[in-house]
């Protein structure tokens, strides 16, 4: 059983190493994904076809021993393909639940874009209490739960914008991006070799991700770095580059985000360069740009930059 801070470190970075086989090339990206499933969250990947947004799900899943599902976003995909459906049994004369993809410990939601708002808002429930309400009763979900959905950024037509409630209950956005020109020929030889890394290495378990996700919990988060934290999502509110600031569920997920950063570095504390390393990936799809920072060429990632630049208007606490 994991007790030390210097244990998670070493499984963190066996974890990243093992998963950074079958995404190869992007280590910030691998740190991020981790970083998200620890702090218990969910991670939305918006980028363009074809740069492993599932082969990141898949490495993940593979590496931990997990039950990993797919789904496939379209627009005539219902609720209930998502949790499930009550079926009627003729012979014992009950409803039983089927149960749907949701129950796994890596949910690959793909292009989760092109689903309606009312399949879409299927997930609300799982992602934010991991458990699953069809008919009368509630299911748990399966611990660890850790949903991984992915958007195309550049193709609008026959798809459904997220809602402000569903971007929130991700705890991070981020892409992946192209490949180094290294890489790339690696994956063009395995491609014309017609051979896939198969993703099925496993370097722990469940269990012991449960472990380190109670283990994180415990980095300390001292009453100074509380107030830096709300201190910049508070500037998200205040910013005159924007329409509407984050929640403090963004506050909130800024925090545990920082704790897993300090334990992957093997530190039973967390600090300042902690919440600079996450703030961008967890606050900026929770923010809104006005229509005249969008005109200048702002983006929400910059403005997050910004505020975090800016000493005067958000004050670094001093270390001890």
């Amino acid at each position: 059983m994991l007790t030390s801070m210097l244990a998670f470190r070493e499984r963190f970075h066996a974890l990243h190493d093992n998963v950074e086989q079958f995404v190869r090339g992007k280590p910030e990206v691998v740190r991020l994904a981790l970083t998200c499933m620890f702090a218990e969250g969910h991670l939305l990947i918006e980028d363009v076809p074809g740069v492993a947004k599932t082969s990141l799900a898949k490495a993940l899943a593979a590496s931990v021993s997990g039950v990993f599902q797919r789904i496939q976003f379209t627009p005539d995909l219902l609720p209930s393909d998502v949790t499930g459906v009550e079926v009627f049994n003729a012979k014992t004369l009950e409803f039983q639940f089927r149960k749907g993809p949701v129950f796994a410990n890596v949910l690959l939601g793909d292009e989760i874009n092109r689903a309606s708002p009312k399949t879409q808002s299927a997930l609300l429930q799982v992602m934010a209490e991991q458990t699953v309400t069809v008919g009368l009763k509630t299911y748990a979900a399966p611990r660890p739960f850790f949903c991984v959905a992915t958007q195309n950024s550049v193709e609008h037509q026959g798809t459904y914008p997220l809602p402000e409630a569903q971007l929130d209950r991700f705890l991070m956005r981020t892409s992946i991006g192209y490949p180094a020109p290294d890489v790339e020929k690696e994956v063009v030889a395995l491609g014309i070799a017609r051979k896939a890394p198969d993703p099925s290495t496993s370097v722990m378990d469940v269990e012991e991700v449960a472990q380190m996700i109670a283990l994180a919990r415990t980095v300390d988060v001292s009453d100074q770095l509380r107030e830096y934290v709300v201190n910049i999502v508070s500037a998200t509110r205040q910013d005159a580059a924007l329409l509407r600031g984050a929640s403090p569920r963004g506050s909130i997920a800024l925090a545990t985000a920082a704790q897993v950063v300090a334990a992957s570095h093997g530190r039973p504390y967390a600090t300042p360069d902690d919440v600079k390393s996450v703030a961008e990936p967890v606050l900026a799809h929770r923010i809104q740009l006005t229509h005249q920072a969008r005109m200048e060429g702002r983006t929400a990632a910059g403005v997050v930059e910004e505020i975090l630049r800016d000493g005067r208007r958000v004050p670094v606490p001093r270390a001890g």
